[in-house]
């Protein structure tokens, strides 16, 4: 039995459709079950027990995901991404069961060169990164039978995201200034859904640290040309919108945004056995969905 926590959230429900279609068991919640609250998470724990289930893994897909309003919201933005966190590792380890934790590019400074490693020096510049960080250490003091996906530049089909966020404005035909000195890697939720239902599947995987994005780099800027470009494509949009780059310091914001998150897939790549998609393939695969 897999219990997927988050399960209504752009990630959680992906990996819920993935779970369904390959057949494996699980229990989905979500804002019922409070993860900064252990008693309740061990009462369901329990509960899945009475009924016969053998807890095999817990995935984690809830977070405070708002990076900007995390500046001002700290005290939630810290139960839900590091108290939780600590609290289903726990409930994790009491039941013998294995965890895998979704985590974050903003975890690190942005000032590095070439794409991070899963053992690069954690540096992060505000609340959101801070707490993400804090529920990984929150986990691991707990135990080591975890697996620590970290991921940047979401977006999917379930909820808002960057692509929805463009397309919607160059429907509307209006004049768009995009950033293009922040450079990451786009990652499809159902991409990174296999992922983490291929670690459920394979039992030979070492615990620890592990990065999934798309691959290739880009910023922003060149991430809306290609929404732009795809939308026109497939007929989701009639003309092209007026799209310009701008620097990070014409458009503030409360948080601070690496500049550089690029992620190196080489370790999670070898471990899953399977070519990880170029960004601009993924993101085609889902604007042709649409």
């Amino acid at each position: 039995m897999v219990w997927l926590i988050g399960c209504n959230g752009m990630l959680g429900k992906e990996t819920a459709e993935l779970l369904e279609k390959e057949n494996i068991e699980f229990a989905g919640t979500d804002r019922e079950i409070d993860i900064t609250d252990e008693s309740a998470l061990d009462a369901f724990a329990a509960k899945l027990v009475k009924d016969g289930k053998s807890l095999s893994y817990i995935i984690n897909c809830a977070a405070y995901t708002n990076v900007d309003k995390a500046e001002s919201d700290t005290e939630l933005c810290h139960t839900l991404n590091a108290t939780g966190p600590g609290n289903i590792a726990s409930i994790a380890k009491k039941y013998g069961a294995k965890l895998i934790h979704i985590s974050t590019d903003y975890i690190f400074d942005g000032k590095a060169k070439i794409p991070y490693k899963e053992d690069a020096p954690a540096n992060p510049t505000g609340v959101y990164g801070n707490t993400k960080y804090e529920g990984e250490k929150a986990i691991q003091a707990v135990f080591n039978n975890a697996y620590i996906i970290r991921t940047a530049w979401l977006y999917g089909k379930h909820g808002k995201n960057f692509v929805f966020t463009m397309l919607k404005f160059m429907k509307e035909q209006k004049p768009l200034k995009v950033v293009n000195d922040q450079y990451g890697t786009p990652t499809y939720a159902a991409d990174l859904a296999k992922a983490i239902v291929t670690f459920v599947k394979k039992t030979d995987i070492p615990f620890g640290a592990y990065h999934f994005t798309n691959l290739g780099e880009t910023n922003w800027f060149e991430f809306a040309q290609q929404i732009q470009r795809l939308g026109l494509k497939y007929n989701l949009l009639e003309k092209e919108s007026s799209l310009s780059p701008c620097s990070t310091s014409e458009y503030p914001t409360p948080a601070t945004r690496p500049a550089y998150s690029v992620l190196d897939k080489g370790k999670i790549s070898t471990v899953l056995d399977w070519t990880i998609p170029q960004w601009q393939e993924s993101l085609e695969t889902f604007i042709k969905g649409l």
